[in-house]
């Protein structure tokens, strides 16, 4: 790159949390980039989107089968981290899709299967209660066992991306804020922090609930909702051992639960969907919840799983930036050298490096293989618009 004399980095990736710390790990891959990761908080932090013990993988996806490349590349590069962390981010023990056939989640988790040929396993109501007891299920339930998925480790995940970028010659500064991310004209784009300025050839902004602050256009695009996460105890743990018990999605009336085999040997998490208001910022994000809206989780919990106390044992709140249809906003501005990643509304993190990935290519090539119209700024609802 010319020029590179006058720059602080060659490309600064603001915020790294689930996808900026992928796309630093990308990004460090390429010889010769000099790349500077930045964010307010510390590596791994408990603050944002990524944090919570676990996250389910999966490629059998209820949101439409359009995202199932994106997702095989993912796992791919899960399992490719994971060998060069020498950890195991991605335990491979399936997840489980449960409902009632020709209930739209269902057929969409059997479009996906049947279009990529995913290895999969269809099981009955009757079947599933014997081969996992811990499910109260009837005999109109059916089960989606999809054998690519499982349980990803994301603050440990997050860790050992920028542990690998640093490793190959990425810097990283940690409790400073950006304030603004301003290209110049002249190819170059200005990161100013609480504490400098900062002079790049690109930027990836993956500032998470954040991105708000510095995008009016990612505002005006994205609402902040607070997600509730809870771990319940069971009456027999090694029941929910990971060798017994894939990572599940329950879908009922009313009701969507989501959970992870026991991780920490006693307790078990099963979490619902959103079911917490919506937030101006991320400022106002709440610290505590109403006992009653624990219990009514706890309630629907023991109801699936006859097996569980109904009290939440534990249980934290994080934050995700939502766009109304929960497509996410991968935008490169029209300098080219402004890269937003913004808006998965709850289900990114397992897509983490295949978005970091993305983001590495439209940094430095211009285009990625990945990206897709539909990703873009204009094909979002501006939610201010009539208000």
């Amino acid at each position: 790159m010319s020029g590179t004399r006058t720059l602080d980095a060659d490309v600064v990736v603001v915020g790294l949390g689930s996808m900026g710390a992928m796309a630093l790990w990308r990004l460090s891959r390429r010889p010769g980039v000099r790349i500077l990761g930045v964010d307010q908080f510390g590596i791994g932090h408990a603050h944002g989107a990524a944090a919570g013990e676990s996250r389910l993988f999966r490629t059998a996806y209820h949101e439409g089968s359009g995202y199932v490349p994106m997702l095989l590349r993912a796992r791919e590069l899960w399992c490719e981290l994971g060998a060069e962390a020498r950890q195991r981010l991605l335990l491979e023990v399936g997840t489980l899709s449960i409902g009632r056939a020709g209930d739209p989640s269902m057929s969409s988790v059997l479009e996906s299967v049947h279009e990529h040929s995913l290895p999969h396993e269809v099981v009955s109501g009757t079947e599933l209660s014997e081969r996992w007891p811990q499910h109260a299920v009837g005999p109109d339930h059916l089960g989606v066992l999809d054998l690519l998925g499982g349980a990803l480790r994301p603050e440990a995940a997050v860790v050992a991306a920028v542990d690998q970028a640093v490793r190959r010659g990425a810097t990283v500064a940690t409790g400073e804020e950006v304030v603004a991310v301003t290209p110049q004209g002249d190819g170059t784009v200005v990161v100013v922090t609480d504490r400098r300025e900062l002079r790049a050839t690109a930027v990836v902004v993956s500032a998470g609930a954040w991105s708000a602050r510095l995008d009016p256009a990612v505002a005006a695009r994205t609402q902040v909702w607070p997600l509730l996460l809870t771990w319940f105890l069971p009456t027999d743990p090694r029941a929910f051992d990971a060798d017994k018990f894939p990572t599940f999605i329950r879908d009922e009336p009313g009701t969507h639960l989501f959970g992870a085999p026991s991780l920490d040997g006693y307790t078990v998490k099963v979490s619902p969907a959103r079911i917490l208001h919506p937030v101006s910022s991320v400022s106002e994000l709440p610290t505590t919840v109403d006992p009653d809206v624990l219990s009514e989780v706890g309630r629907n919990a023991r109801r699936f799983f006859p097996a569980l106390h109904p009290e939440p044992v534990r249980y934290s709140v994080h934050p995700d930036a939502f766009t109304p249809d929960k497509v996410p906003i991968v935008e490169r501005n029209s300098e080219g050298n402004v890269i937003t990643l913004a808006g998965f509304s709850g289900h990114g993190f397992k897509f983490a490096p295949v978005v970091g990935e993305m983001a590495a290519e439209l940094a430095l090539d211009g285009s990625s293989r990945y990206w897709s119209p539909a990703f873009g700024l204009r094909a979002h609802a501006d939610l201010t618009v009539g208000n």
